[in-house]
């Protein structure tokens, strides 16, 4: 995941075919997506396919193959990759196309290595998966028309680039774990698709996105994209339109620019040479206008204006609508007071942010299995944990149009790699050539922008782009992995200006996993979970981690035993990140030794791409993992959390609120027997200062359990949490006094529990006679997020509200449960 690799902070182009035209007089659009003929190299397979859509989801909807992402289908069907399928289509246009003067193929997305050929002429070579491929065709198109694209395999065609290349382009081959293809870093599509150490190998071919014949008169937007610009006082829209003319001198028209909120009504002229050619309108905005600004989750609202640009030429009217928000995006890189090195942080309109998120790989292996509601919920999820940025990375792909404006209308900030990862690539004209306008149709040239991720920032640039110390953490951010080292221990973890990527493993729920295995996989040590596992000991790792802090799952049940150790894995991963994350944020408002002022934590991951373990708080199917429950509480705009340094008890508060607060912190501490604290202590009120973190209590270990009633380390438990005028202000927090593997009069479970609805959202009401760790409700399959989940249970009484995201019943919700604690997985 750590890789030199291109980097923009960005939201990307907007493309202009969020509306098909077709009603508009000039131009006529004819959709090619539905249904396509498909078949093999020797036609021995041969069926229908959906289009957008690739080869391996129509064979699955046809019956010909079972789902790619069951049991060990990623290596039996490695021979759908090596084939080379053509798709074709037949359709007949209207009579009256021959009088149109220009018809163009567009082609949105092609998965990748193709040929195209229209009635039988080859029109194009595809190479790049990122790329829209437009195609004259107005001496080829007929009324009756057919069309064929015919992939070749990209496995093999990378093999064929690497072998004629005059010298290795490293790495040739992922690690044998990954049970990848070799020379990914050959061809422009997504580098995932060969496999990754969280994913599987399916190099897919197949016209992923839309395709379509447009044909016009006089003139055609190709696409359009808009931004907004804050200069001195005022601000401004500049839009950047892209015509087609066909006419022979220059074409006279004028443009109306509409954005009712903010009373703007303007029109300009226009003078469009002939053939292709960019264009730059710019409307200001009255400097006594009052305009709203777009704000990151946590820090505001994400106002945006509705924006309408009607072109006119002659009798010809094409029309743009869209939505355009205002913002300024500034990379901060400054000398710091006190320590070398520079700041690394954003500012939103001139607020510093502290970014809190995580990182976005590709939602599905097959696109088409991606739909709208996936992906909102998702970012919704993501906005639930108190995100406000994701990452996304570069070994996938641009994500879609919609991806973005669902960012946009949930406050996330998108940091986008450009779409390289972990490799060196080649630097011949033709790789060069298509990278270079892959990069054309995506920038928005607004934005910062930094060589790679890791990166030292402008100390790269001064470097000349080879950083002398790659990881320094007085510069730019940084990535940090480290599975051997107990995670409890936080003088192990660096202190960054901006930590972009770290993380532990974990396995996904038995309910996420169930529906891709059979029982005779169901063992952790099983053939299956070793092929899932694409990290090179990455479930011994798991096991180590967990070890260090925990009893091992021991069950004479061998089912019971493999669902509790898929827990265990989930309550380590969620307390190593935990502490992690924390750390990066007590971090913001100190310097220690030179390093410090960290101002942003993006763990990885936040999604899956199927079900197998990997670093994501969220599992393939939307299920929240522990982690991204704990994710909610860690990103709290205002927390506390606790750190221990040489016997002494230290608890920070940390605050993103861009206002001073008066607070009061209230600490217990229980015996893991009772119910009932054996002290308690509130602190006099104290301010936490906007955008800060600092110590707000202090006291020996030994003091505090010397005046609650002397007792020992492996029978207590500190819970702290604030209060604001006399109420709990965040999430109630915890320190562990010692590994629970060690802890004293921890006992087995009891709790009760009792459901209820009340209106759209179920209540679970828990009661329980003593404490438990790492509390975990599990309803299997019915879609929805609790409220709370893998929490520190200490009250009699506790209520927590399930979400559902699809229809279901309390009676369901009851079948359905099973509760599990760190004690209840471990027999004496």
């Amino acid at each position: 995941m750590a890789a030199v690799r291109l980097l923009l902070l960005s939201e990307l182009l907007l493309s202009a075919y969020g509306t098909p035209w077709s009603n508009l007089t000039n131009v006529f659009v004819f959709s090619l997506n539905g249904q396509w003929t498909l078949r093999n190299s020797n036609s021995s397979i041969q069926l229908h396919s959906a289009v957008p859509g690739c080869v391996h989801t129509a064979l699955f909807t046809c019956g010909i193959i079972k789902d790619p992402y069951i049991g060990f289908n990623d290596i039996n069907y490695k021979w759908i990759v090596q084939d080379e399928w053509t798709y074709s289509k037949s359709f007949t246009l209207p009579s009256e196309m021959r009088h149109w003067q220009k018809v163009i193929l567009v082609c949105e997305g092609i998965d990748t290595i193709s040929t195209i050929l229209l009635n039988r002429i080859p029109i194009a070579k595809t190479q790049n998966m990122f790329n829209r491929y437009t195609l004259d065709v107005t001496k080829i198109i007929k009324e009756e028309n057919d069309i064929e694209i015919r992939f070749q395999s990209a496995v093999n065609w990378t093999e064929q680039k690497s072998t004629k290349h005059a010298y290795a382009i490293l790495p040739d081959c992922p690690p044998k774990v990954q049970k990848g293809e070799c020379h990914v870093n050959f061809i422009r599509k997504a580098q995932c698709s060969f496999s990754w150490d969280w994913g599987p190998s399916f190099p897919t071919q197949g016209i992923w996105k839309d395709i379509r014949i447009e044909a016009f008169n006089l003139i055609n937007l190709n696409y359009i994209a808009y931004t907004s610009v804050f200069d001195s006082s005022q601000w401004s829209v500049v839009i950047e339109p892209v015509f087609d003319a066909v006419t022979l001198n220059i074409l006279p028209g004028h443009v109306v620019i509409r954005i009712p909120q903010l009373q703007i009504y303007q029109s300009q002229d226009l003078s469009i040479v002939p053939g292709q050619q960019s264009y730059r309108i710019i409307v200001k905005i009255n400097k006594n206008t009052s305009v709203d600004l777009w704000w990151p989750n946590g820090y505001g609202l994400q106002t945006g204006y509705n924006m309408t640009t009607t072109f006119h030429f002659d009798e010809y009217i094409i029309e743009k609508t869209t939505k355009i928000y205002f913002r300024t995006v500034e990379l901060v890189e400054e000398p710091i007071d006190g320590s070398p090195g520079l700041s690394f942080y954003i500012n939103i309109n001139g607020i510093p942010i502290f970014l809190k998120g995580s990182n976005w790989i590709p939602a599905d292996s097959f696109q088409d299995r991606v739909t709208p509601d996936k992906l909102h919920n998702l970012l919704q999820s993501a906005v639930a944990a108190n995100m406000n940025t994701l990452r996304v990375w570069g070994g996938g792909i641009y994500e879609s149009d919609e991806f973005y404006n669902i960012c946009d209308d949930l406050g996330i900030m998108v940091w986008q790699d450009f779409m390289f990862a972990c490799s060196l690539y080649p630097t011949d004209d033709w790789f060069l050539d298509t990278v270079k306008e892959e990069l054309i149709q995506q920038i928005d040239g607004t934005r910062p922008f930094i060589a790679s991720s890791p990166t030292n920032g402008k100390e790269t640039v001064e470097e000349n782009w080879l950083s002398k110390n790659p990881y320094d953490n007085h510069y730019g951010d940084i990535h940090y992995y480290n599975y051997m080292t107990d995670c409890w221990n936080w003088t192990s973890y660096p202190k960054p200006r901006l930590a972009s990527e770290y993380g532990f493993q974990s396995w996904p729920s038995f309910s996420t996993i169930r529906k891709v295995s059979a029982p005779e996989h169901w063992s952790y040590s099983s053939n299956f979970s070793g092929h899932r596992q694409h990290h090179d000991s990455g479930n011994e790792q798991m096991m180590f981690q967990a070890s260090l802090h925990y009893k091992m799952p021991m069950n004479m049940d061998p089912l019971k035993q493999y669902y509790d150790t898929l827990y265990l894995t989930q309550v380590m991963q969620a307390q190593c990140v935990k502490l992690q994350t924390e750390f990066y944020r007590r971090s913001r408002g100190e310097i220690v030794n030179g390093e410090g002022l960290t101002m942003g934590a993006l763990y990885w991951q936040l999604n899956d791409i199927w079900q197998a373990p990997s670093w994501s708080s969220i599992e393939y199917g939307g299920k929240w993992k522990m982690l991204h429950y704990y994710a909610k509480d860690f990103f709290a705009p205002v927390a506390a959390s606790a750190v221990e340094d040489n016997n002494t008890l230290t608890i920070y508060g940390v605050s993103d609120l861009l206002t001073d607060c008066s607070l009061k912190l209230t600490i217990k501490v229980y015996r893991w027997d009772s119910l009932v604290p054996v002290c308690e202590r509130v602190t006099d009120e104290f301010v936490l200062d906007a955008s800060s973190s600092r110590v707000i209590y202090k006291e020996s270990v030994s003091e505090l359990l010397n005046r609650c009633g002397n007792i020992s380390r492996q029978h207590s438990v500190v819970v702290f949490y604030l209060l604001h005028n006399g109420n709990l202000f965040g999430s109630k927090n915890w320190h562990y006094l010692s590994s629970l593997k060690d802890a004293q009069g921890l006992i087995k479970s009891n709790i009760t529990v009792f459901i209820s609805k009340d209106d759209a959202v179920y209540v679970f009401t828990l009661m329980s006679p003593n404490p438990a760790a790492f509390v975990w409700l599990d309803v299997w399959d019915i879609a929805g997020r609790f409220s709370d989940n893998g929490f520190l249970l200490t009250e009699e009484k506790t209520v927590v509200y399930f979400h559902a995201w699809e229809p279901t019943t309390v009676d369901e919700l009851k079948k359905s449960l099973q509760i599990s604690t760190i004690r209840d997985i471990y027999e004496e």
